[in-house]
């Protein structure tokens, strides 16, 4: 039997050796974090960084205001972004694109917070589902993150891309599907040197439909693809087209397979366990012609809500989803919410890559690119809406 005298000694000093070990993790986790700020500690509270906005408030309507603390990142900082949107890489002369926020109209939007946002999908998952803006979404929020961690990449040798948050086994991926539903070239050249597309707005997009069921988190999106020389299918017969100039085939709106390759992509949805966001269209902007025919987007701030107004096929495309997605509500698929980025990305004409994504002497067809966005610059904001839109979902 061990005297009571001896175990006190034997207890004091394991609690002395516990202590030093502390400490000294303590002291080399400090010098770790001074010698490389992508681990640094979060930043302190500041009113943008307020508790999130109440879910009465419409974070969807309001303007953008300075915010001189930005870009949180650099396109020397970030190796994700995509050399067509790496905009200062290429020469963009001006800067003041990227210092602006999304202020919503009677409330405060919290700006990301990266050690926040991991800490909610800790063990979770996250696809995007669409076109190359979604793709450009998903690189924000890689560059928005990498003051925490960098991903792994474990993407297999296709469009598809998955990263791995190894610190807290989150995973983020991203599946390509521009059209939503199934489709196939038709003619690689078409009316328009683009190529003429098949598009069977009835089926399901089976390359991403087959593989996001163990997901957490779901944000679809589609858009611009909707414009290119597609010959649309129903029930495998022809019931229209979008500009493919074939005899006996009627011209359709970009509307009317937008509306019924949304309507499919929920019928896949609905036995989806986890939360889909529908992430609403993202206008571009051209002016003084089309993307093909010398249209440019060289505005250098932000437009102001109270002078703008939705119109045109943007207000088309932006009231055909936001119905379809009334409709999956209506037929019960309750898993479903939206992120309506539409009317303010119409205020940003300044946000967009332009000519400034290759270098001016490159001898390479490249149109102006009014369509994406610079990075860094205006859809880092989609990740402030994003991590608000994972906070309700907590607190459901």
């Amino acid at each position: 039997m061990e005297f009571l005298p001896i175990r006190k000694a034997r207890n004091l000093i394991r609690r002395k050796i516990i202590w030093i070990a502390t400490a000294a993790a303590i002291i080399l986790v400090t010098a770790i974090c001074v010698s490389n700020p992508q681990y640094a500690s979060p930043p302190p509270k500041s009113p943008s960084m307020a508790p999130p906005a109440q879910e009465a408030c419409d974070i969807f309507s309001g303007d953008w205001i300075p915010d001189p603390e930005a870009p949180y990142y650099t396109n020397k900082t970030c190796w994700a972004i995509h050399d067509h949107q790496n905009c200062m890489k290429y020469g963009r002369p001006d800067s003041d694109f990227i210092k602006w926020r999304w202020k919503p109209d009677g409330c405060e939007l919290p700006l990301f917070n990266p050690y926040q946002f991991l800490d909610i999908v800790r063990g979770k998952s996250l696809a995007f589902v669409g076109d190359s803006v979604a793709r450009n979404q998903m690189q924000s929020i890689i560059c928005l993150l990498s003051r925490v961690e960098y991903p792994i990449d474990m993407s297999p040798p296709t469009t598809d891309k998955h990263w791995k948050y190894v610190n807290y086994n989150f995973t983020m991926s991203y599946f390509w599907s521009p059209f939503l539903v199934r489709s196939g070239v038709r003619d690689d050249v078409g009316p328009t040197n683009i190529g003429l597309f098949n598009l069977y707005l009835d089926e399901l997009d089976e390359s991403w439909t087959d593989q996001i069921h163990g997901f957490d988190y779901l944000i679809i999106n589609a858009g611009h693809w909707f414009n290119r020389n597609t010959v649309y299918y129903e029930s495998r017969r022809v019931v229209g087209c979008r500009y493919c100039l074939l005899p006996n085939i009627t011209d359709l709106p970009a509307t009317y397979a937008y509306r019924r390759a949304f309507r499919t992509a929920f019928r896949a949805l609905e036995n989806f366990a986890g939360v889909t966001l529908m992430r609403t269209f993202a206008p571009a902007h051209f002016e003084g012609g089309e993307w093909n025919a010398g249209g440019d987007c060289v505005r250098r701030r932000p437009l102001w809500s109270n002078g703008t107004v939705l119109d045109g096929q943007t207000l088309d495309m932006h009231a055909a989803q936001l119905e379809e997605f009334r409709a999956a509500m209506g037929r019960g698929n309750r898993g479903v919410r939206v992120m309506d980025v539409t009317k303010m990305m119409l205020l940003r004409p300044d946000g967009h890559p332009s000519r400034y994504g290759h270098w001016a002497q490159e001898k390479v067809v490249l149109y102006n690119d009014c369509v994406h966005w610079c990075l860094p610059g205006p859809i880092d904001s989609w990740a402030d809406i994003l991590l608000h839109l994972l906070n309700m979902e907590a607190r459901r």
